[in-house]
């Protein structure tokens, strides 16, 4: 049993680590909305989570997302928005299964990193499959705009991460006092 699970439930781990993913995409989307890092998120939640769970925290993210644009933001409601709201989770439960299967066959550094390519390259791969074929709109993938994208994705990717070490390190620092004080 690690030092995290004693002082922890499971249960309590999961729905705080939800609670952070939920919370960091509402504040997300009020400055990214359409831009959400999206593949960033899957990629997170691949490498966090087990495969159920990783695709449940994506969605959530999606819905979360959704939520904001249509409640606040004030999306328009017409076929073609509606359409790419549905795409858009789609995309991104396909970003976070490919990004787990390269978490599960690559251990390490080099499966978060492969884990996050994969998650980001489906994402835009298949942004662009869509809008190709849906009409007009494909000349916005330009490497400046797909090289912007990236670093959002890369940024929220880092910080998740970071966030999620964060929260294990307090989880550990709070269990080493409480062993510290006993006596030997």
């Amino acid at each position: 049993m690690s030092i995290m699970s004693a002082t922890l439930p499971t249960t309590n781990r999961r729905a705080l680590w939800a609670a952070t993913f939920i919370a960091a995409s509402v504040i997300l989307s009020f400055g990214w909305s359409c831009a959400l890092p999206l593949a960033g998120f899957a990629a997170v939640a691949a490498l966090t989570s087990a495969r159920r769970e990783a695709l449940l925290l994506t969605g959530v993210v999606w819905f979360a997302n959704q939520a904001v644009g249509f409640l606040f933001l004030h999306y328009p409601t017409d076929a073609m928005t509606l359409f790419w709201g549905g795409a858009l989770g789609v995309i991104a439960l396909l970003s976070c299964e490919s990004a787990g299967l390269l978490a599960r066959r690559f251990p390490g550094f080099a499966g978060g990193v492969a884990a996050f390519l994969a998650a980001f390259v489906v994402y835009e791969s298949l942004i662009l499959a869509v809008t190709a074929a849906t009409g007009p709109g494909v000349d916005h993938f330009t490497a400046p705009v797909v090289t912007r994208l990236f670093l959002i994705n890369l940024g929220a990717f880092v910080a998740l991460l970071m966030l999620k070490a964060a929260g294990a390190a307090v989880a550990n620092r709070d269990a080493t006092k409480a062993f510290a004080s006993r006596p030997i």
